[in-house]
């Protein structure tokens, strides 16, 4: 019997959408105002609609695998295992090696040679990146594989912009985001520190933006750097910064609550953060990527097709020789991830989305 699409969404995803009110199919922010249309398709419908994997040719070997993960948390262990035993039953003389220690450590064993697939848990870090230019002399080609989570710790959930609720504001270019939370401004004409500046008038006039976010030169701080400040390390100098911190109770507080919580008593501020840790005086922003929109909110059809902004995107990476074909068993491997299998299997064994129609087929035009 085929499951349901209630059988086919993982619980940690089905608690969660539940809790706000959600479906798979869209989210509605807690204003109500972004709720998705009832046309927009959901993440299950979408996969089973993608091809079963069908083998173009017999591949036998080991696929070492290094990645996300950790000795106390084996984020990844279900989805690799549903990946390996599905792709097996296709493909019987490939075994599997898995040792998904962390991100951190999956670009080193890739081109150190003690592993031939890394699948990460967020962007490749730039040191990362470079380190494996300086010791192979070409970059590592890099495949998308899923689409970060709407808003689950652990599954890359997407960057979300918010203000306070009194903010009339509903909408900001990825540009205006530049020109508010970076100082060379390479997006933008210029930087913008008061809220007159995006177009806010009366009181807003002339009161400085107060903005909240990530440690700077951590994970999240990093996504945000190269998909808004195009890289640039100048941050303003304004920004807030916040990490987790732990109770006397041993309880953790963390960072994306902090920011949201420190917003929710500034009127005149801005924050990077995420749904899962709103409160009543917040709200999210659309947000596009170019002026004169479209503008999109962050709901699981957005993430999906990659129209908002600041999706999170999970790649593997391999070490293929600029103009040599890529080792058969691991493209017949990416190849099944891609398929409607190695998709399915992000909706029952983790929070990640699938990736949608376009992606998958740049993907595997990556790999020929």
């Amino acid at each position: 019997m085929k499951p349901t699409e209630e059988q086919c969404v993982s619980p940690g995803r089905r608690v969660f959408l539940g809790a706000l009110g959600l479906t798979a199919a869209g989210v509605a922010t807690s204003s109500g105002r972004e709720a998705s249309s009832a046309g927009e398709t959901s993440a299950v419908h979408f996969v089973d609609a993608l091809p079963l994997y069908v083998p173009e040719q017999k591949v036998s070997g080991t696929i070492s695998l290094w990645g996300h993960g950790s000795f106390k948390q084996d984020f990844l262990g279900k989805l690799v295992h549903a990946w390996a035993e599905g792709f097996r039953r296709l493909q019987p003389h490939v075994q599997f090696e898995k040792k998904m220690y962390g991100t951190a450590s999956a670009i080193g064993a890739l081109f150190t040679g003690a592993g031939n697939l890394a699948i990460l848990g967020e962007d490749i870090n730039p040191a990362a990146a470079t380190a494996f230019q300086r010791a192979k002399g070409y970059p590592p080609t890099g495949v998308q594989i899923a689409t970060g989570s709407l808003a689950a710790s652990f599954f890359d959930y997407a960057h979300m912009i918010f203000v306070h609720t009194d903010n009339p504001i509903e909408r900001l270019t990825v540009a205006q985001l530049e020109a508010v939370f970076g100082t060379e401004h390479k997006r933008a004409p210029r930087n913008v520190r008061t809220w007159d500046g995006l177009g806010l008038t009366g009181e807003w006039h002339g009161r400085r933006i107060q903005p909240y976010g990530w440690k700077i030169d951590e994970d999240f701080g990093l996504f945000f750097r190269g998909a808004v400040l195009e890289g640039s390390h100048r941050w303003n100098v304004d920004v807030k910064e916040f990490v987790h911190v732990t109770r006397p109770d041993g309880s953790l507080y963390e960072h994306a609550t902090q920011i949201l919580d420190a917003l929710a008593q500034d009127r005149f501020g801005i924050a990077i953060s995420n749904v899962r840790y709103a409160n009543a005086q917040v709200k999210p922003l659309r947000l596009a990527s170019r002026t004169g929109g479209p503008y999109y909110a962050a709901t699981e059809a957005n993430l999906i097709a990659q129209k908002y902004p600041l999706t999170r995107i999970i790649p593997a990476f391999i070490d293929r020789v600029p103009g040599e074909p890529v080792d058969p068993k691991l493209r017949e491997f990416l190849r099944y991830i891609l398929s409607r299998g190695g998709q399915r299997a992000l909706l029952t064994q983790s929070d990640y989305l699938p990736l949608g129609a376009d992606a998958i087929r740049e993907q595997l035009e990556r790999l020929l």
